[in-house]
This record gives C-alpha cells, structure tokens and sequence, in this order.
C-alpha cells in the first residue's frame, strides 16, 4: 500500500477485503459513514483490481465479451458492464473507461486472475494485451453529495466530468497521465481518480485537504460498504455471484445493452428478456427493529410454509435508523409489503419487502 505512511498517520486500522489489504477504518466507522452520507469522504481504493486492455483489437474483442456497448464509447467515455458465462452467469461486474490508446477495466479486488483467465481465453488471433496495471496506478475516491465541491477544491482549474462513467485527463507534468473519473459509488455523487503510484501520496494529500475543509473525512471499507449497501447497490461476491444471471441483480439498466449484437451469453439474457421476467431478483428487506441478530448471508427465507429465497447481505442502517437486508426473492412472493421469515442459530425474524433503492416510506 503506496499510501500506507498517510493512513498510519490518521490512526488506519487495516483489514482484508478478497486477500487485498484494506483500511477498515480511522477509528470511527460510523463517523465517517455519516461524511459519505451527509458531506464528502476520501477513500483510497487502491486494492481494487486494474487492467488495461492494449491492441488493434482491443475496442472491438472486449464488445464481443462485455454486456454493454464498448464500441460506440468515445475516448473520454466510460460504462458499467458485467462479464458473463455462456449461460448469462455473472463472471464480474467491470467499470470500463475508453482511454485515447487503451480500455480501462476497474472491479473488485481479488478477481483479477479469473477475469484475466476469462479474456484471454477467447484471444486467439486477435491483437489484443491484457496488461495488470494494478502495480502502477493507484485509485482515490471522492464519494458523497458535497464530492463536486471537493473536486473543485483540489483542483480548482478543472471542471469536473458531468456524465456517470465520463473523465477527464488532468494536465500533471510530474505524475504523467492522471485521470478523474465521474463515479458514484453510494448512490450520491462521486469521483474516482487514477494517478501514477509514485505521486499517489501526494494526491492523497491534496484530496484529503478538499474533503477535509468541507467537513467531510478520510474513510474506510466499513463506511464505504455500509453506503453502498444502504444504496441498495450490490457488490460482486457478496450480493451476487457466478450463481446468478445478470438480470436477477438489478443491473440492466445500467449494464446491458440490447442493441449492440453479439456478446458472450447475449442469447441467454435476449431470452430472459424477452420473456418479461426472471424467477427470482434482488429485493430489500425491512427488519424487524428487536431482533436479537442480524440475519447471515445464505438464510432461508419462507413465505408462510414456502422457501422463497435468501439473504446476502444485512445490516443495521444509520441512515435510516432501521435493520435492512438484501437478498434473492421468488417472483410470486416479491411484491413490496408482502412478509418474509427467517431463522438462524442466533434467532429469527420477519421483515417486508421494500423497493430499492432504500427510502424511509419503506414502499
């Protein structure tokens, strides 16, 4: 961790996030969720998995293994996508920035063999490289509803880039090529920023004076977790997985064209489609407030006497005062209001189906 000199000295307590090591947080989670929530926070996510796609090729091979639309992204354009089997399983989920020579891919950490595995399967004669770029760029974020404050703050000669997935290339004649991408991550406003490893620590400083002046703080996993959950965003290996098909997660409108032709797994979710729905898809649940636990990741939940589905991930949410859960629901048993049951070692409950994302009418 480049970085690891700054976060020692904001009292870093270190985690591990798929073998990556991480910062958990700077002693107060909760404190600096509330940043996320209420101003701005800075994270360095510098564990996440990076690749860059180099080659002649490259533009029209990854179009054919993605879900979205790579092919008509201009350079300074960017999407969300996700990686899938033949049969419309997930592999990933991957932000993908056109940069002027290259294709930027950034997912979660611990996935880049089996992504790197997954595309160089398929390159047989074409002029594709598929390079780790992990080693050498660093990534910070600026996420929460003061973000393009902060961004103007650090760098007040450069607008900010407007539209998700779009960025900008920062002049920095030191750092070589410094990218600011516009990225929410927690439902609010948000921007991620690539910069060279060797001028990472003085990025991270800069930043952290903008977020800092805004009343906002340098945060952690847990805070930054706890904001995507309460989003209703899921995160790859936790809310969904090689089990699911893509259209089960919730990530159509964001990462799947219908338009752009052929893709791996493209017949399988056309199908899927086409007939209007899937079986089960990812809901929020609304807990019951005594519980003596949370539930775990994995428990059954019934609908009167049927199993119905189950639980990925929960939480107890500041934002809304509440105990939340996301997790896979049959479609007969989906409609928001409708009461689900659960049971673990530690306890059981009941909670309602609400809509995502979250919101405190609970509809």
């Amino acid at each position: 961790m480049i970085a690891r000199e700054f976060h020692l000295k904001h009292h870093a307590v270190f985690g591990e996030v798929n073998g990556a090591e991480v910062v958990s947080h700077y002693g107060d989670a909760l404190a600096e969720h509330a940043a996320l929530c209420q101003a701005a926070g800075l994270l360095d996510l510098s564990f996440r998995s990076r690749f860059c796609l180099g080659g002649a090729d490259r533009i029209r091979f990854l179009n054919g293994q993605v879900t979205n639309n790579v092919k008509d992204l201009a350079t300074g354009e960017g999407c969300y996508a996700a990686l899938v089997t033949a049969k419309g399983k997930l592999e990933s989920d991957l932000s993908i920035y056109r940069l002027p020579n290259e294709l930027l891919l950034d997912f979660e950490p611990g996935m880049g063999p089996a992504v790197a595995q997954r595309l160089e399967k398929y390159i047989i004669a074409d002029d594709v490289q598929v390079v780790d770029v992990s080693p050498h760029y660093g990534l910070l974020s600026i996420q929460g509803p003061l973000a393009v404050r902060a961004i103007q703050g650090a760098l007040p000669a450069i607008a900010a880039p407007a539209k998700p997935w779009g960025y900008t290339l920062l002049p920095d004649k030191t750092a070589g090529e410094v990218y600011l991408m516009n990225r929410p991550r927690t439902g609010s406003m948000g921007f991620d920023l690539f910069a060279p490893m060797e001028v990472l620590p003085e990025w991270i400083e800069r930043l952290a004076a903008a977020v800092l002046v805004l009343g906002g703080r340098i945060c952690g996993w847990q805070a930054l977790d706890l904001a995507r959950f309460e989003a209703g965003i899921p995160r790859y290996g936790v809310d969904m997985d090689e089990s699911n098909l893509v259209l089960e997660t919730g990530m159509e409108e964001q990462a799947i064209s219908y338009h752009k032709g052929c893709y791996i797994g493209q017949e399988v979710i056309a199908r899927v489609h086409s007939h209007g729905q899937v079986t089960k898809a990812l809901t929020g649940l609304r807990l019951a407030d005594d519980l003596p636990a949370l539930p775990r990741a994995g428990d059954k939940l019934n609908w009167g006497n049927q199993e119905v589905g189950y639980v990925t991930s929960a939480y107890h949410s500041p934002l809304f005062k509440a105990n939340l859960a996301l997790g896979y629901v049959r479609s007969e048993a989906s409609q928001p209001g409708a009461e689900l049951a659960w049971r673990n070692s530690a306890g059981n409950g009941a909670g309602k189906i609400v809509r995502l994302p979250f919101a405190k009418n609970w509809s």
